[in-house]
């Protein structure tokens, strides 16, 4: 038995190097029409994602690999949910203009609708450093704002025609920060008084489809038609950028910063799919990972600290999990 063990033992130390070595993981999502995007982690680690085209919400353990689906009825296209400190879950109803709350114990659902027809397309929602939410509104071209408390919707025009509002976050000053896809601007509100301000991006044809903010205080976004990743300043209005390693075919997507600083992209444009990291610090890009499924496209991501992990949805219909280096 030991001259076994010992002859074993090299290929289990293979086999288990191989295993770590690995940095992403995915599920496949088996639950009818999907779509599985915008994964957040709740207090438990459990993962929830919208089933974008199947009308509902879903959790995925993935200790034990269990799915459980909480059906929206004839509610379709959730679009991106977060979750909050009582493990509430918000979901952008995109294509029936509200914003709902899931209470995943007794499966009801508030929804807090639109005040406006107008913004029919609830897009993309982020935390306020408050505990409510600012969100995107897509074709409508609102910035928007949702009191939690008192369920309170507050509507910011965008001044841009055909903007398309898209990714958000929100920075240290409680400001929020958007892209605006249709054109090669930023945005941000000022809280207090709501007054919106834009950005124009140094390039005309630029096109910013999401945006992380690192702890200084600068906005970093993603330029879908350029093929790069840049930085805006705030403090001194100053840009910078850097081409990406798949180049003009990259078509930048989804964004994460991890804790630290660096900025993480999906290629969407790459088969497959790659995960790229930038270091700030260093101006290096760190060497582009794959996705095993090949990812279709990977429209957005969000970094997780307590297990410093980068969870996404592919349309490859799988959640998946990057292992950040």
């Amino acid at each position: 038995m030991k001259e076994f063990l010992s002859r074993m033992l090299p290929l289990f130390a293979l086999v288990a190097l191989q295993a770590v070595a690995e940095p992403v993981t995915e599920w496949q999502v088996k639950l009818g029409d999907g779509r599985p995007r915008d994964p957040y982690v709740d207090s438990t680690g459990k993962v929830w994602f919208c089933g974008q085209g199947g009308g509902y919400l879903a959790r995925l353990d993935p200790v034990t690999g269990k799915f459980d689906r909480f059906d929206l009825g004839t509610e379709k296209g959730p679009h991106n949910l977060i979750i909050d400190a009582r493990d509430q879950v918000w979901y952008a109803g995109n294509t029936t203009g509200h914003i709902g709350r899931l209470d995943p114990a007794t499966g009801g659902i508030t929804r807090y609708p639109m005040p406006d027809a107008a913004a029919q397309d609830p897009h993309t929602l982020i935390w306020d450093r408050d505990g409510n939410i600012w969100f995107t509104v897509q074709h409508g071209n609102f910035l928007g704002h949702l009191d939690v408390s008192s369920g309170a919707v507050r509507l910011v025009p965008v001044q841009s025609p055909h903007a398309r509002p898209y990714g958000i976050a929100v920075d240290a000053g409680n400001r929020p920060w958007a892209v605006l896809f249709g054109s090669n601007r930023l945005a941000t509100v000022d809280p207090a008084t709501l007054a919106l301000s834009e950005i124009p991006l140094p390039r005309e044809d630029a096109r910013p489809r999401r945006l992380v903010i690192t702890t200084g205080g600068d906005v970093w976004y993603g330029d879908y038609a350029g093929g790069v990743v840049g930085r805006y300043r705030p403090a001194d209005g100053s840009f910078r950028e850097w081409p990406l390693p798949g180049g003009t075919r990259a078509l930048p997507y989804a964004m994460a910063v991890d804790d630290q600083d660096r900025i993480w992209l999906a290629e969407s444009g790459i088969t497959p799919n790659r995960l790229v990291g930038l270091d700030p610090a260093t101006e290096k890009f760190l060497d582009p990972i794959s996705v095993p499924s090949g990812g279709g496209v990977i429209r957005h991501m969000v970094f997780h600290g307590p297990t410093r992990a980068i969870w996404f949805g592919a349309d490859s219909g799988t959640i998946g999990r990057l292992q950040v280096p």
